[in-house]
């Protein structure tokens, strides 16, 4: 199943002003990359969010998340949102900022 086209335009729009960002395939569906480094991507209808490891659990805790198990266990750091989660572009820029802030703590790839 192709991912959703809709939710990665809306995606661009949020990062439209961040330096640095690139879009990478990746898990059957694109991933939005900054300095190196995934921030968020789309893998069908959901939306996967890099938060890290300090705002794993309080990520989880919110409406429509839950735990990115793409290879058949947890992937700690990160969570996927279903579509409810992110309905509004107010949510979805949330989302986003949410992982900017973790991965601008990263040092860039080369």
């Amino acid at each position: 199943m192709p991912y959703d086209q809709g939710l990665a335009e809306r995606l661009r729009d949020c990062y439209a002003e961040t330096e640095g960002v690139g879009e990478k395939k990746m898990f059957g569906g694109i991933a939005f990359m900054v300095g190196g480094h995934m921030s968020c991507g789309v893998v069908r209808d959901t939306l996967m969010v890099r938060v890290g490891p300090d705002r794993y659990e309080s990520a989880l805790a919110r409406p429509h998340a839950r735990e990115m198990d793409f290879t058949g266990r947890a992937m700690k750091g990160f969570v996927y949102v279903s579509p409810d989660g992110f309905e509004s572009d107010d949510d979805l820029n949330q989302w986003v900022e949410l992982s900017l802030q973790f991965v601008s703590t990263l040092p860039p790839k080369r």
